[in-house]
């Protein structure tokens, strides 16, 4: 049986816009993913417990509401307070200039709209894999 990478979708704090991450969601599932999708209005620290409890070997954000840099380094430094080691990524309306800074924070990827399916699908596999390689 073929292993199934198991990644933890949200939306984190006011940011309301949900039809990407849905879209994702459904993508990735169909691709063969387990996907744990907590939905909108998610505080950093119950993502962080949600990934933790379901012992996810991704997590991805998604970001239309213009937070990412802050609600990026919040959950990740909740993450390392709780020794929780899984690739973060993040997708959605971003600003390009925004993207080395969340690569410099630790995001491993960053998926601004219009990236291909099979692009994040790809990247989403590869980081799970090294994750399970981790443990």
């Amino acid at each position: 049986m073929t292993h199934k990478p198991k990644i933890l979708l949200a939306k984190v704090g006011l940011d309301g816009h949900d039809r990407g991450v849905k879209v994702v969601a459904k993508l990735l599932h169909t691709a063969g993913m387990e996907v744990v999708y907590l939905g909108i209005h998610q505080t950093s620290e119950a993502i962080v417990e949600a990934a933790i409890q379901e012992d996810v070997e991704v997590v991805g954000l998604s970001s239309l509401g213009g937070a990412h840099l802050r609600y990026a380094e919040k959950i990740l430094g909740l993450m390392r307070e709780r020794g929780l080691d899984v690739p973060v990524v993040l997708g959605g309306t971003l600003p390009v200039e925004d993207i080395p800074r969340l690569e410099a924070i630790g995001i491993r990827a960053v998926f601004p709209a219009g990236t291909p399916a099979a692009e994040f699908e790809d990247k989403i596999r590869q980081l799970a894999a090294s994750s399970r390689e981790r443990v």
